[in-house]
């Protein structure tokens, strides 16, 4: 095979020892062996294609480490100083070919735990600049697209389900459910960039949008607001992460492996963390950080999760969600509870329900470490985290669900430049980047069985997941 001016030769041979491993290679009798590349001066982006090639046809036949080994020779010997650049849109392409390739039984390695031999700043550099440019006219396009699916929606629930016969509506209203429910919760997911400044360039509009569209779905947005920037600030850490806060063996009460050790007991936790736990979180601070004090409330502006600054716009929140409640009392005394559930509490239901099982599933999995007080470092525990897939649902979530680590490291991206900054950073990341294809009814009941407490393994401070009791 030629390709201008280099040459690669693949021959096939009998069984034979690689040069990096102590036994014979294993695999069909037949590998591929690099013989060589043409030393007439091949440029770096030539060689990367062929070595890509190179790597695709024999990573079918002999072992990784020997293939890794080929790749680096040819690129050491046909790039010279550009190399290093070289090198990476290989690894780049390399994990996305590795990726593409595994399945959802495939296990996905343990996160590394040693500190990062990059920083924050090699991320960012890696990262096309315009990706962090938020504009105005984009995010409101995004925001309008939403809101005129979802006022569709609304119309087909008010005139289109009504008139159709009775057994069809029967079908139809689930479905308005589900379809309004997941365009809602893309609604919450702009109002979740708007806290994070993420919206636009101008802080008052971003507070501004962020409060109508949360307070419409009955989420506290300063409120939330807040404490979700402590989550961002600690994820990870065993004493001061804010959601999903793991717990240790002996944290856990004495019916815990009979309860939920079984099919039947996973079921019914899961079914209350859909249906309950946000709820509960707001106004109870469920499965968040313990305080000592009896209550900690979202709603309370002299909750601990608050300072003295934020405590105003705690009130706000507050005032906000009081006036959606009135609305929705007024509502009721016109058409009926029973309208105003399926017309808007079902949808919300739902948009709850989708966002606990997004954070479930972002941070929790037997790979990702949690560091206590003597191992936490910001870059290493923002890292502990892990993107899903979640097929059509990733472009109508506004790809929350597939960009998460990246949100982690940059929280002020907007989401329609978080795949593209995603592309550019993972081969920098490396084996730090995790990504779980798994699909997500699979991964939620896995996770609920695998990931009952954390306890420390090999080095103290390390804690992962397990459920042996």
């Amino acid at each position: 095979m030629t390709r201008r001016g280099c040459t690669c030769s693949l021959r096939a041979s009998q069984p034979r020892t690689s040069p990096l491993s102590s036994g014979p290679t294993a695999g069909p009798s037949r590998t591929a062996t690099i013989l060589c590349l043409s030393s007439s001066g091949v440029q770096a982006a030539d060689a990367a294609e062929l070595t890509i090639l190179c790597f695709f046809l024999s990573k079918m036949l002999l072992p990784t480490t020997y293939v890794q080994e080929q790749l680096r020779t040819v690129i050491n010997r046909n790039t010279g100083t550009s190399g290093r650049r070289t090198t990476t849109v290989v690894e780049g392409k390399k994990q996305e070919l590795l990726l593409r390739r595994s399945g959802s039984s495939a296990a996905m390695q343990r996160s590394p735990v040693y500190k990062p031999p990059f920083t924050l700043g090699d991320i960012k550099k890696a990262i096309p600049p315009h990706c962090f440019h938020r504009s105005v006219i984009k995010s409101f396009s995004y925001l309008l697209h939403d809101l005129a699916i979802a006022a569709g929606l609304l119309y087909f629930a008010l005139v289109g389900i009504p008139a159709l016969p009775s057994i069809l509506r029967l079908v139809a209203w689930p479905l308005y459910w589900a379809a309004q429910g997941s365009v809602l919760t893309g609604v919450w997911v702009i109002g979740h960039e708007c806290g994070h400044h993420a919206f636009s360039d101008y802080l008052l509009l971003d507070n501004l949008v962020g409060l109508v569209l949360h307070s419409a779905l009955l989420t506290p947005f300063f409120s939330w607001k807040y404490s979700h920037r402590r989550h961002h600030a600690n994820t990870g850490s065993m004493e001061k992460d804010e959601v999903y806060v793991a717990k240790k063996k002996s944290a856990l009460p004495w019916y815990t492996p009979y309860v939920f050790g079984n099919p039947v007991g996973r079921l019914v936790y899961i079914a209350l963390q859909l249906t309950l736990a946000w709820p509960l979180y707001l106004a109870f601070n469920l499965s968040g950080q313990p305080y000592p004090r009896l209550v900690t409330c979202h709603y309370d502006p002299y909750s601990p999760l608050f300072s003295d600054q934020e405590r105003v716009q705690v009130l706000v929140s507050d005032a906000a969600i009081l006036a959606v409640l009135l609305a929705l009392h007024r509502l009721t005394a016109a058409y009926g509870l029973w309208w105003v559930v399926r017309v808007y509490g079902v949808p919300v239901m739902i948009v709850g329900a989708l966002f606990v099982l997004i954070t479930y599933l972002h941070h929790t999995h037997r790979a990702l470490p949690h560091y206590d007080s003597s191992e936490w470092e910001w870059l290493r525990g923002s890292l502990a985290t892990v993107d899903r897939d979640y097929g059509v649902l990733n472009r109508v979530l506004h790809n929350v669900t597939d960009t998460h680590v990246l949100h982690h490291l940059f929280p002020s991206m907007p989401h329609y430049h978080a795949m593209e900054a995603t592309r550019a950073a993972r081969p920098v990341l490396g084996e730090y980047y995790k990504f779980d294809r798994t699909p997500i009814i699979e991964a939620t009941w896995r996770e609920a069985k695998e990931c009952m407490y954390v306890e420390p393994r090999e080095r103290d401070g390390i804690y992962w997941y397990n459920n042996k009791f």
